[in-house]
This record gives structure tokens, C-alpha cells and sequence, in this order.
């Protein structure tokens, strides 16, 4: 599990002064990409090699409001991982009172550029080996 920082921004609200609900989409990657980068998977290199890994589902469920200037802490955790899919949570909780303010869930497969699935372990072995060890932490 790793713990992204986020201090919500005036440009993310919306006309009641809350936090707009699709910018919560936009801070699970953020702290999805942190995650890749800590366990030693740069995503651009990923991209350079041939292969991306497009949303399959996501799942946001709102407990309360988060609002400009607020500072959150998004826990970001592997659930699982088929070798094709991966599976990651996340827990967005204010910084300052540990409140859970949001939870959310995404989905993942692996494809090449032209969108066609790939199996991670037969093409790139390292990085699989890489997904293994996340998932078990």
C-alpha cells in the first residue's frame, strides 16, 4: 500500500463549493501511477515498451464532502493481479482527521498500442515478477 497526498484545488470544485465527483477519478490515477512508480514501474517506459493498461471498471462511493483546500490522503493498495488484470482500491481519507471521505475500486487488463490483450508474464516477465511482489505487500 502506498499513501498519495493531495491537496484539493479552487479549479476541481463545482457551484455548491465541493469538490467535483470526476476529479476523484482523475486522483485514483494519480495515486495508481505513484503506486506503479514505487514498486518500479515506470509507466511511461511501460508505454515505450508496446503496452498500456486501460481502465476495465471503476467505482467511486462518496461518504462526505472534500472541499478547496482540503488536504487528503489517498491509500492506494494492489488487490489482485491474473497476469492480464489487475485489481486496485482506494481509500481517500482527510488528512488532517484521518475521515474517510471517499472509497473506489478500478479495474485493469494489459493491451498493446493496438488494443489487443496481452499476457504480462509471457511478454515481459520482469514486470510481472514486479506485480507479484505488489500484490503480496
Amino acid at each position: 500500500m502506498i499513501i498519495y497526498e493531495h491537496e484539493a484545488q479552487y479549479y476541481e470544485t463545482d457551484q455548491m463549493g465541493i469538490i467535483h465527483h470526476s476529479n476523484y477519478l482523475r486522483w485514483f490515477e494519480s495515486a495508481r501511477i505513484q503506486y506503479l512508480k514505487e514498486i518500479g514501474i515506470d509507466y511511461g517506459k511501460c508505454e515505450e515498451m508496446g503496452f498500456v493498461s486501460p481502465v476495465m471498471e471503476v467505482s467511486c462511493t462518496y461518504k462526505s464532502m472534500i472541499r478547496f483546500g482540503d488536504t487528503v490522503q489517498i491509500y492506494t493498495k494492489f488487490q489482485g493481479y491474473t497476469g492480464i488484470k489487475f485489481y486496485v482500491t482506494y481509500e481517500v481519507r482527510d488528512k488532517a482527521t484521518g475521515e474517510l471521505r471517499t472509497i473506489g475500486k478500478s479495474k485493469h487488463c494489459f493491451t498493446d498500442k493496438a488494443g489487443r490483450p496481452i499476457a504480462l508474464q509471457k511478454m515481459y516477465p520482469e514486470i510481472h515478477e514486479q506485480f507479484l511482489r505488489a500484490v503480496d505487500q
